[in-house]
């Protein structure tokens, strides 16, 4: 298939796997609320909560202004990841003869390094969408902030619904800032793809297991003992 070997399709299924796997089990699967993802998720509604019952709310505004400054940070690296991938095309003919004097590396095609540029270039395009999504729904975040009734507002009502939509922006834009981070780290594993078909499984292999420890067995995992709520 233009080039590629049934080991590169292979790879290449075993890539896209797990990545739609690790979405499932960290977002929608039966352990998700385990995760140190949705463990924070419960940490921005308290934070939220916290915010509406304070006079002043400077300080959570900053706090929202430095998550906002991160996301852009990442944005911005999407974007200098994409023209430096990019500017590889053009030296396609030095980059394939240097692999193919590196050993256990089999010899590449022009046309076979050419497409696993352009699938590179797709995954950090996928991640500047991602952050870029994410940095306008934290600037959404920071006017539904602004928007919280008083904190010693009697209307009970409004102030629910006003702290509901807070928190859900929140989460949103946690949600695809995440997942954009999702899409830099295994684009490391994809990386592998330009040493071989076996390189690049094991480069997603251990990617995979990294990401999955992160989530479930890190020390930053094991900080949070108990479930919290608002």
């Amino acid at each position: 298939m233009l080039g590629f070997s049934n080991l590169d399709v292979m790879a290449l299924a075993f890539f896209a796997a797990s990545w739609i796997g690790y979405h499932y089990v960290v977002e929608l699967g039966p352990h998700a609320a385990r995760t140190l993802n949705m463990r924070m998720n419960l940490r921005r509604a308290r934070w939220i909560h916290e915010s509406a019952a304070r006079e002043v709310r400077i300080v959570d505004t900053q706090v929202m202004g430095g998550l906002q400054n991160g996301t852009a940070f990442f944005a911005s690296t999407s974007l200098l990841a994409i023209g430096g991938t990019l500017a590889l095309l053009n030296a396609t003919d030095r980059a394939v003869a240097i692999f193919s004097d590196l050993p256990f590396v089999p010899v590449t095609l022009r046309s076979v390094w050419e497409l696993k540029i352009i699938g590179l270039v797709c995954i950090f395009g996928y991640a500047f969408f991602k952050f870029a999504w994410a940095y306008r729904l934290f600037n959404y975040c920071v006017i539904l902030l602004g928007a919280l009734p008083p904190f010693d507002s009697k209307d009970e009502v409004k102030m629910a619904h006003a702290v509901h939509e807070t928190i859900e922006m929140n989460i949103a834009a946690g949600r695809h800032f995440n997942r954009g981070q999702r899409a830099f780290f295994f684009a490391l594993g994809y990386l592998g793809w330009f040493l071989g078909p076996v390189t690049f499984i094991g480069f997603t292999g251990a990617v995979l297991i990294a990401m999955y420890r992160r989530q479930y067995a890190s020390d930053a995992a094991r900080v949070f003992t108990y479930p919290s709520g608002p």
